[in-house]
C-alpha cells in the first residue's frame, strides 16, 4: 500500500465497506478543499455509477450538530459591542475603536475556553485573582482611578462572557467555540436523530477537547470510524512534534484499548530527494521556485503538473511567484487566500477614505481637499482611464493648487463623468451613505473590465473582494446604527480588510497547485516546493495574543505556542511524507523585514536523517552584472544633424552650451528631443521659481527708467512699491499656490529681503556718485557667429537680465539667486575653457558681451554677475588674469580668444562621429 495517497486509501475503504449504504454515509474532513480530491479518488475507485456520500468539513459538521450558524469575526465584534453597551454604565462606555482593541483578544480567549470545554467562571475569576495578587501591596488610599478601572475590568469578564453567550444563543448564531460547546451539549439528541447514519473522520491531527468528545461519543455508539494519517517514524518517537497529538489520542482514548489504531504508515522513511536551497530575499525565493518548475517541465515536457505543489510559507510571495512561473505552465490552481491588504482595488478605497477623512477633519465651512490626495485618486490605474479628468490633473499641476475646495474642483471639471462625481461626492450624510457610494463606485469600475482578458479577470476578482467587504459593512451598519462616525468606519474598514481575503478561481484537479500551509492538509504530492523556510515564518513562532498567561494555559490544558508549533510540524512532515522530490527554499538574509535564521525543520531533517533520504544543501545567488550601470551613448543620426542645423539657425543660448558641457545627454534630451520636465505641483516654492520671481520684480520696478539716468528719488519710490510688486509676481508665477503660511511665507519674505537689499546697494552707489542709465531689461539679443572652422553660421542668442551705462562704461549684468564668488568669474587661461563646468558663468557672460558688442560701438564693455546670496561683494566682473594684471574690460582680444574656444565646442557638437555620451558624476 506504500505511496498510495491517503485520500485514495479512504476511497478504497468507502467503496469496499460502505458501498451498500453510501447515501447514509458522511465523510468528515479537516477542510473543504480536500472534498474535490476525495470525489476524484472515489471516481477512480469505481467503474459503476454510484451516489456520492456526503462529504463535509469538520466546522460544517459541528454546526450541524449544534444547529447554530457561525458568524465572522467582525460581525461578532459588532454583536459583542452591543452586549458591552447593555451591561456597562453610560459613563464607563468606551468608543467602538477603543473597545475593539481589547475585545478582539478577549473573544479569542472566550473561543479557546469554549473549544476546550473549560468552566468559564473558573478561568475568568482565576485571571481576576492573578491581577489582585499583583496589586496586593497597594494601600486602599493609594489606589488610583486608573487602577480601580483596571481591576474592575477583570471583575467584569465573567459578566461579559455570560451576556455575550446568551445574546448569541438567542439569535442562534455563534463563534467557533460557542458552537463546539453547544454541539457537545447537544450530542445525545444528535446521535439519536441520526441513528442510521455512519460517519467517517479522515485525516485529522490536532483535535480540541470538544472535537475529541464528539468523535469519541460517535465511535462509542458505533456510528463513526476515524482514520488517521500518521507515519510510524513520528508516532514511535516520543519527542517528535509531528506525532504529539496522535500519540496522546492513541494512549488516552478508551476505544484504542480494545481496537486497532488505523492507519500507521511507513512512507516517510522511503527514498526521497530533499534539496535545501538558500537564496537572498523574498523575490529570490519566488524566482527560484519559478526556475525549479521550468526545469521540471524542460526535463519532461509532457509531464502533468497536478502532482506538483508550491507551498508558500508566506502569502505575500504569491504575486512574485505567479510572475516568476514560466509561460509553459498552462493551467494552475491557487488555493490560498491572498491578503486583502495588498489588493490594488483596496488601495484605491483606502486612498478614497484618506482623501475624504482628511477633508472632513479640516475645520471650516468649505470641504477642502489636499492636492496629493486628489491626484492619488485621479491617477490610480482603476480610475484614470475612465474618469476623464486628465484636464483637471493638468490644471492642478500647472496652477500649484495645494489645497482645493470641493466647489473649486467641481468648477474646474465642468463636464464630469459619473465615476468622477461619485468619487468626489461629499461624505456628510453618515456611514451608510458613504458605504453605498463606495459600493456603487466599485460596481462602476467593474463595468470597465472585459471577461475575455486574463489580467482583467484577476483585477475583477480583486474588485469583487473589496465589494464583498463593503456590502458586509452596509449589513452591519444597518443593524447596529449606534456607531455612526466616519473615523470609526475607517478604523473598522482597516480591520476587516486585514482579515478579508481574495479568492481565486481555478481547476483544483488540473495543473500546478499553489497553496498555503493549511490548505495542504490531507493532500499528497510527488513534488513539493516549500518557500520561506525561516524561523518566524515556518514555523510561525511565538505570538502571545491572549489575556491568559502561559502557566495558566499549561495548567488548564489550553494550547500554548508548543502545541501551535506541533500543528505546524505535522503539516510540514505530512507534506514530505509521500513526496519523492522536495525543494525547501529559505531566505539567507538574517536582517531585514522578511528575514530570520534557517528553519528548525531543516536542522531536524539533517540531524534525524533517514537512511534512504538524499539530502543536499545549496546556496543560490542571483547573477550580478559586472557593471551596475553603463553610461548612455547616442550616435548622431541624420535626423539629429538636421535638428542641430535647425538649432544653429534659431539660436544656441549660452545655457544650451553649458548644459552640453555639464552632460551631453541632458543637451540631447532637452534640445534635440525637446523633452520637457514633467509638470508637478510645487508645494514649497522651488529655487528656480524664487529666482524667476526676483528677476520679474526687478524688471517691473526698473522698467520706468529704461533710457533714463536713475535718481535717488526714483529708488526711494521703488521701496514703496516693493511689497505689492513681489506679491503680484508671486501670484503670476506661483499661481494658486499657498503663500500665506509655512515655508512659502518664508520664501516670500526672502524674495522681499533680496530685492530690498539690492535696491539699498543701488541707492548707496548712486549716493556715492555713480551715474547709471538703464539700456535694457530682460531683453533677448542674438548675433550670428561666422567662423572659417564652423560648417555653417551659428546664431548665438540669449536673454540678458540687465544692460546699463555706468560711469561711461557699458555694464552687462546677470542676476543669480544662488551664491557666486569672485573666483567663479576670474579666468587664468583660455585653454580648456569649455572642458570645465566651473567655467559655465564665464561662458554665459562673455556670450552676452559678444551679442551686444555691435550695439556698444566704441564704449568699453564690462560683464559680470550680481549674486543675491553674496550681495556684499556687489557686482562681480569677469576678469582675465594671465600674469599679475587683472583685466576686467572685455577687449577684442578677449572676445576673439573666447570665440575660438566656443568654436571648438560647437565643432564637437556638430561632429557626426562624436556621439552624445552621458557623463556620470562620481
Amino acid at each position: 500500500m506504500i505511496n498510495t495517497s491517503f485520500l485514495g486509501k479512504i476511497a478504497t475503504v468507502v467503496i469496499q465497506d460502505y458501498s451498500a449504504k453510501l447515501a447514509e454515509t458522511t465523510i468528515v474532513l479537516p477542510n473543504k478543499r480536500a472534498k474535490v480530491f476525495l470525489i476524484e479518488a472515489l471516481k477512480n475507485e469505481t467503474k459503476e455509477t454510484i451516489l456520492c456520500p456526503e462529504i463535509i468539513s469538520i466546522e460544517d459538521f459541528v454546526q450541524d450538530v449544534a444547529s447554530i450558524r457561525s458568524i465572522d469575526s467582525i460581525e461578532l465584534l459588532f454583536e459583542f459591542y452591543e452586549v458591552y453597551l447593555s451591561v456597562t454604565e453610560k459613563q464607563n462606555q468606551q468608543s467602538f475603536e477603543l473597545f475593539a482593541n481589547w475585545a478582539k483578544t478577549l473573544l479569542q480567549d472566550f473561543n479557546e475556553i469554549d473549544r476546550y470545554l473549560l468552566d468559564p467562571s473558573h478561568v475568568l475569576s482565576y485571571l481576576k485573582d492573578i491581577e489582585d495578587i499583583k496589586k496586593w501591596g497597594i494601600e486602599v488610599e493609594n489606589k488610583t482611578k486608573l487602577l480601580e478601572n483596571y481591576i474592575d475590568f477583570w471583575k467584569l469578564l465573567p459578566l461579559y462572557y455570560d451576556a455575550l453567550y446568551n445574546h448569541l444563543l438567542n439569535k442562534s448564531i455563534g463563534y467557533q467555540g460557542l458552537i463546539y460547546r453547544e454541539a457537545v451539549n447537544n450530542l445525545n439528541h444528535f446521535s439519536n436523530t441520526i441513528s442510521n447514519r455512519t460517519f467517517i473522520f479522515a485525516g485529522f491531527n490536532a483535535l480540541n477537547a470538544a472535537e475529541e468528545k464528539i468523535v469519541q461519543h460517535l465511535i462509542a455508539l458505533d456510528q463513526a470510524k476515524i482514520y488517521w494519517d500518521v507515519d510510524q517514524t513520528f508516532l514511535n518517537d516520543p519527542y517528535h512534534d509531528a506525532g504529539l497529538f496522535v500519540r496522546r489520542f492513541k494512549e488516552n482514548w478508551k476505544h484504542y484499548k480494545t481496537n486497532p489504531f488505523e492507519w500507521i504508515v511507513d512512507d516517510f522513511s522511503q527514498s526521497k530527494n530533499i534539496q535545501v536551497i538558500g537564496t537572498p530575499k523574498t523575490i529570490g525565493q519566488a524566482k527560484l521556485a519559478g526556475s525549479i518548475i521550468e526545469n521540471i517541465i524542460s526535463e519532461n515536457p509532457t509531464t502533468a503538473l497536478d502532482k506538483v505543489a508550491i507551498v508558500l510559507g508566506e502569502e505575500n510571495l504569491l504575486m512574485p511567484v505567479l510572475y516568476s512561473l514560466p509561460s509553459s505552465v498552462g493551467s494552475l490552481n491557487i488555493t490560498m487566500g491572498y491578503s486583502g491588504k495588498n489588493n490594488p482595488s483596496q488601495i484605491l478605497i483606502a486612498k478614497l477614505f484618506k482623501m475624504h477623512t482628511n477633508a472632513l477633519s479640516r475645520k471650516g465651512e468649505s470641504y477642502v481637499f489636499y492636492y496629493k490626495d486628489v491626484l492619488d485618486i485621479l491617477t490610480h490605474p482603476l480610475v484614470e482611464p475612465y474618469a476623464n479628468a486628465n484636464k483637471l490633473v493638468r490644471i492642478i499641476k500647472e496652477n500649484n493648487y495645494t489645497f482645493i475646495t470641493h466647489n473649486r474642483i467641481t468648477e474646474l471639471n465642468s463636464n464630469p463623468s459619473q465615476l468622477f462625481q461619485m468619487l468626489f461626492q461629499k461624505w456628510e450624510n453618515g456611514s451608510i451613505a458613504v458605504l453605498e457610494n463606495v459600493s456603487a463606485i466599485l460596481l462602476l469600475i467593474k463595468e470597465n473590465f472585459s471577461n475575455d482578458n486574463e489580467e482583467e479577470k484577476i483585477a475583477k476578482a480583486f474588485v469583487f473582494a473589496v465589494f464583498k467587504v463593503i456590502n458586509k459593512l452596509i449589513n452591519y451598519y444597518s443593524q447596529h446604527n449606534h456607531i455612526d462616525n466616519i473615523d470609526t468606519l475607517h478604523a473598522i474598514y482597516k480591520q476587516i480588510i486585514d482579515v478579508a481575503e481574495v479568492s481565486f478561481e481555478g481547476e483544483p484537479l488540473r495543473g500546478l497547485q499553489i497553496m498555503g500551509v493549511l490548505e495542504s492538509r490531507v493532500l499528497d504530492f510527488d513534488t513539493v516546493i516549500v518557500t520561506s523556510m525561516n524561523e518566524g515564518k515556518f514555523p510561525a513562532g511565538k505570538s502571545q495574543n491572549s489575556f491568559i498567561p502561559y502557566d495558566v494555559k499549561r495548567e488548564l490544558g489550553l494550547p500554548t505556542f508548543k502545541e501551535k508549533d506541533a500543528i505546524y510540524t505535522y503539516h510540514f512532515y505530512h507534506l514530505l511524507q509521500r513526496a519523492k522530490n522536495i525543494y525547501l527554499i529559505y531566505n539567507t538574509e538574517n536582517d531585514g523585514l522578511d528575514a530570520g535564521e534557517r528553519s528548525r525543520f531543516i536542522t531536524q531533517l539533517e540531524v534525524e536523517k533517514q537512511r534512504k533520504h538524499n539530502l543536499t544543501f545549496d546556496i543560490y545567488n542571483p547573477v550580478l552584472p559586472t557593471t551596475a550601470y553603463a553610461p548612455m551613448v547616442v550616435p548622431k543620426s541624420e535626423a539629429v544633424m538636421e535638428r542641430l542645423r535647425e538649432i544653429a539657425t534659431v539660436g544656441f543660448s549660452p545655457s544650451a552650451l553649458t548644459s552640453y558641457i555639464r552632460n551631453p545627454i541632458d543637451f540631447y534630451f532637452q534640445k534635440i528631443l525637446r523633452i520637457r520636465e514633467v509638470e508637478e505641483v510645487e508645494e514649497n516654492i522651488a529655487l528656480n521659481t524664487l529666482g524667476t520671481i526676483i528677476h520679474e520684480t526687478l524688471k517691473a520696478l526698473y522698467e520706468p527708467f529704461i533710457g533714463k539716468f536713475i535718481s535717488e528719488p526714483d529708488l526711494e519710490n521703488c521701496f514703496k512699491l516693493l511689497d505689492g510688486e513681489v506679491l503680484k509676481q508671486f501670484k503670476l508665477v506661483y499661481k494658486e499656490g499657498e503663500i500665506k503660511k509655512g515655508r512659502n511665507l518664508l520664501a516670500f519674505e526672502v524674495a522681499k529681503r533680496n530685492v530690498s537689499n539690492f535696491l539699498r546697494m543701488e541707492l548707496e552707489l548712486i549716493k556715492n556718485g555713480d551715474a547709471v542709465k538703464i539700456i535694457a531689461l530682460e531683453e533677448t539679443y542674438g548675433r550670428e557667429l561666422n567662423h572659417p572652422n564652423l560648417p555653417f553660421p551659428v546664431l548665438i542668442k540669449g536673454n540678458v537680465d540687465r544692460i546699463e551705462l555706468r560711469n561711461g562704461k557699458i555694464r552687462i549684468i546677470d542676476y543669480k539667486t544662488g551664491k557666486v564668488e569672485k573666483a567663479n568669474v576670474i579666468l587664468k587661461s583660455w585653454n580648456g575653457l569649455t572642458q570645465e563646468l566651473k567655467n559655465d558663468k564665464i561662458i554665459q557672460v562673455l556670450a552676452y558681451a559678444f551679442m551686444f558688442e555691435k550695439e556698444a560701438g566704441d564704449i568699453p564693455i564690462e560683464v559680470g554677475i550680481i549674486s543675491f546670496k553674496n550681495l556684499k561683494s556687489g557686482f562681480l566682473p569677469f576678469g582675465f588674469k594671465e600674469d599679475k594684471e587683472l583685466d576686467i574690460t572685455v577687449t577684442n582680444e578677449i572676445l576673439r580668444n573666447y570665440l575660438e574656444e566656443i568654436v571648438l565646442l560647437l565643432n564637437e557638437i556638430f561632429d557626426v562621429n562624436i556621439p552624445f555620451e552621458e557623463k556620470i558624476n562620481d
